[in-house]
């Protein structure tokens, strides 16, 4: 896949995929938190599964991550489950959310590059 293959503003290096269970949804709030969600700039894919009651996310973790999120999910009256297995997996994700944010502002280095002016000698 490319970049194009994706929303405007998700770059492919940056795609994230996040599964988490939500208490609190119903068919009254669902859709609209799914609307919601989904307007965000750097969404690529949002779902909700009622059988589950799982959301499926793919993201640009450069451009939002997961607690600008869980702000629009409690807007609309719902929360994340409150399990060890829900918090364990949300702290993971917003680490690696911040890993991704700081790689991509980050310039490489190396040691091994030939310094500008010397040349090999023939």
């Amino acid at each position: 896949m490319s970049d194009l293959d994706h929303r405007v503003g998700v770059r492919e290096a940056n795609l994230v995929v996040r599964n988490l269970r939500l208490s609190n949804v119903n068919e009254s709030n669902c859709d609209a938190l799914i609307e919601d969600i989904d307007k965000l700039f750097g969404i690529d894919d949002v779902s909700y599964n009622i059988k589950e009651g799982a959301i499926h996310l793919a993201y640009d973790a450069t451009h939002i991550n997961l607690d600008g999120i869980e702000e629009v999910i409690r807007k609309h009256g719902a929360d994340l489950h409150n399990d060890w297995w829900t918090h364990t997996k949300e702290g993971y994700y917003q680490f690696v959310d911040q890993n991704v944010k700081d790689n991509a502002t980050h310039k490489a280095w190396s040691c091994h590059t030939v310094p500008q002016g010397s040349h090999k000698k023939k």
